[in-house]
């Protein structure tokens, strides 16, 4: 755990309710939340590492975006990320396209990329080694 991570631990639980329920400190709420939002964060991680349950964290950034989305004009400026990623189609070559395809009695069906005659008679053999849902004894 990072130490930032450790430090917002210690100030995010301030107190506790008769029932048992937490009081949290805004401020490190806040932090949580934010660290929560960024892009390729795990919520259900952060929320484990801090203690929580993930939907409690979940309910809480649905809140903090609510709150921000109605004072869009007093508040800070969301960043702007791209709607989307170009796309770039690769053309196909003439090796891709003599490749190995095969389809098993099982279903399976089997694709190898142009591979040398002595690689494919090593993954053939291989294939041929593994048992089967038909040769398999019950």
């Amino acid at each position: 755990m990072a130490e930032h991570d450790t430090e917002l631990l210690k100030r995010l639980v301030v107190g506790r309710k008769r029932d048992g329920r937490n009081y949290y400190d805004p401020k490190a709420k806040r932090e949580l939340i934010e660290a929560a939002m960024r892009p390729g964060v795990s919520v259900a991680g952060i929320a484990l590492r801090h203690g929580i349950n993930a939907n409690l964290l979940r309910n809480w950034i649905r809140l903090h975006q609510r709150q921000r989305g109605a004072g869009a004009g007093a508040g800070t400026a969301a960043v702007a990320l791209p709607a989307f990623i170009p796309v770039v189609a690769a053309r196909p070559t003439a090796k891709a396209a003599a490749g190995l395809v095969a389809r098993l009695p099982n279903g399976v069906r089997l694709e190898l990329s142009p591979v040398a005659a002595d690689d494919l008679a090593a993954i053939l053999h291989q294939l041929w080694a593994l048992p089967c849902s038909g040769s398999t004894p019950d």
